[in-house]
């Protein structure tokens, strides 16, 4: 079939009526009433325990007391976002993500730019938690007496990520979901028990925002975007969610919503007994193993660090099995090589796709390794980097979903004050990144932050012109694009109506 070739079944379709599973995917089969697979897929590239674990300081350090606001304005700012999404996710279960949404609603030049920018932010977004996942395995190995190199860690990682994706797509959505789940629940116990050794104490300077300037929380912004990142990646998952229309909507909605109430909490409690501690956060790498030993409950501490360091994992997986899902779409449409768009004959997993995504994922974090940058540090430089990957994407299908309800006769007035509410939020960040020089009010963010949106200008700069390019060789490869992925979203929407 054109666009949905039998080598796409790994992402969807059961491979044997007596397998309760899908071959290559490790999720149970449609029409499993037991495991929510789209949240499963969403909180997995999530990852929210990464953030009050480990990733809080790399915030903080932006926007000071005003880090909870930030999270609260990405909250606000990502629900309209999915209200966007899910104009499409409720109409049709294509695989092909956001980037198959924007060629709909948009045309192929901007299904390109989103396809070019989801591979950035996804592929990033792995880079930053397997230097995660290698600082926390460095802290855990290291108390045995054993002191590894960050390379080492990092091709650990990266290949283990690897192997689980040539081999079976995805982990277990039961495991993700269980694994996630308990940390999160680890870390509000702890939480709460040390906002209850400070006497649940308001901290005035948070609420008053003491010292914080909006051009602090619009910087702030682009990790925060990156916090939530991987929300909208249930729509990768096609028919492998039992009814599609529903639950991957839902999984998109409710994972920003549940990640968004646990960020803020987490955050402001973090920042209250860090001030009270009289120590940096912004330079503790394991804010909430320092803060259980100063309560005496560093056991507790420990037991989220090993969930800590099951989230990077799950989150590095997470992130590299979309990337490769995008890359062996947009090869099929002859975009990329067309050896990616090719599936394992046995395993029916995008061998070649996977095994390229595993290989950028380790290689950068390795380069920057070798140039004896932190990995703490590099997980905010890769994190800020796949945040524009990601906001770009949000606009896009923000500003697609009203054209495509107009194109359909289904365009309210609501729909195009979501679109409007959508598109200012995610602006904020681009004019945090940028700043205004001059303006103290939006200052020019610190080097390097000050570089990373100019240089994702030049990659997007590039990747048009490679589409430009291609359209010049192949001038019937825009028309074969747009129907294959029509075709995508006929089946699916056929498969899915009846």
């Amino acid at each position: 079939m054109d666009g949905f070739p039998e080598a796409l079944r790994w992402a969807g379709s059961p491979t044997c009526r007596k397998c309760r599973r899908h071959k290559g995917t490790g999720v149970p089969r449609r029409g499993s009433r037991r495991v929510p697979v789209g949240l499963a897929q969403s909180f997995a590239v999530i990852a929210p325990t990464t953030i009050p674990a480990s990733n809080v300081g790399l915030i903080v350090a932006l926007s000071g007391n005003g880090t909870w606001l930030s999270m609260v304005i990405g909250l606000v700012g990502l629900v309209f976002v999915s209200i966007n999404i899910n104009q499409f996710a409720s109409r049709s279960a294509s695989p092909g993500s956001l980037y198959s949404y924007i060629v709909k609603g948009l045309g192929p030049t901007a299904g390109v730019i989103c396809g070019w920018s989801l591979v950035l932010a996804y592929l990033f977004t792995a880079m930053s938690v397997l230097c995660g996942f290698a600082n926390f395995s460095s802290v855990l190995i290291g108390q045995v007496g054993i002191h590894p190199s960050s390379i080492t860690l990092l091709a650990l990682g990266a290949g283990i990520a690897w192997y689980a994706g040539y081999k079976d797509i995805q982990l277990s959505a039961v495991a993700m979901l269980w694994m996630e789940g308990i940390s999160i629940a680890l870390i509000g116990i702890l939480c709460t028990m040390i906002w209850a050794h400070h006497g649940f104490a308001l901290d005035l300077p948070q609420i008053s925002l003491s010292g914080v300037q909006p051009g602090s929380l619009a910087t702030g912004l682009v990790l925060v975007m990156f916090a939530f990142s991987g929300f909208e990646s249930a729509t990768t998952l096609g028919d492998e969610a039992k009814s599609p229309l529903k639950t991957i909507p839902r999984s998109v909605l409710g994972s920003v919503i549940l990640a968004g109430l646990f960020y803020i909490c987490t955050t402001y409690i973090e920042v209250l007994a860090f001030r009270k501690s009289g120590v940096d956060i912004t330079q503790t790498e394991e804010p909430l193993g320092y803060l259980s030993q100063q309560i005496g409950l560093g056991w507790l501490g420990e037991l989220v660090g090993l969930g800590a360091l099951a989230s990077f994992f799950a989150c590095v997986l997470g992130s590299i099995n979309p990337a490769a899902r995008i890359f062996f779409l947009m090869a099929r449409h002859g975009l990329f090589h067309a050896k990616l768009g090719n599936a394992h004959t046995s395993n029916k997993t995008p061998h070649i796709a996977v095994t390229m995504c595993s290989f950028l994922t380790f290689l950068i974090p390795a380069v920057m390794a070798l140039f004896q940058i932190k990995l703490f540090e590099s997980m905010g430089y890769l994190g800020a980097i796949a945040s524009f990957g990601f906001v770009t994407v949000y606009i896009l299908i923000s500003l697609a979903a009203p054209i495509y309800l107009y194109k359909i006769n289904s365009l309210r007035g609501r729909d195009i004050i979501f679109f409007l509410v959508a598109i200012g939020f995610m602006f904020i960040p681009l004019l945090g990144s940028v700043g205004i020089p001059g303006s103290k009010m939006f200052p020019v963010p610190e080097a390097p932050y000050n570089l990373f949106p100019y240089l994702f200008l030049i990659y997007l700069a590039t990747a048009c012109g490679w589409f430009i390019f291609q359209r010049l060789r192949s001038p019937k490869m825009v028309k074969k694009m747009v129907k294959a992925i029509d075709v995508i979203h006929i089946r699916f929407d056929s498969n899915h109506r009846k």
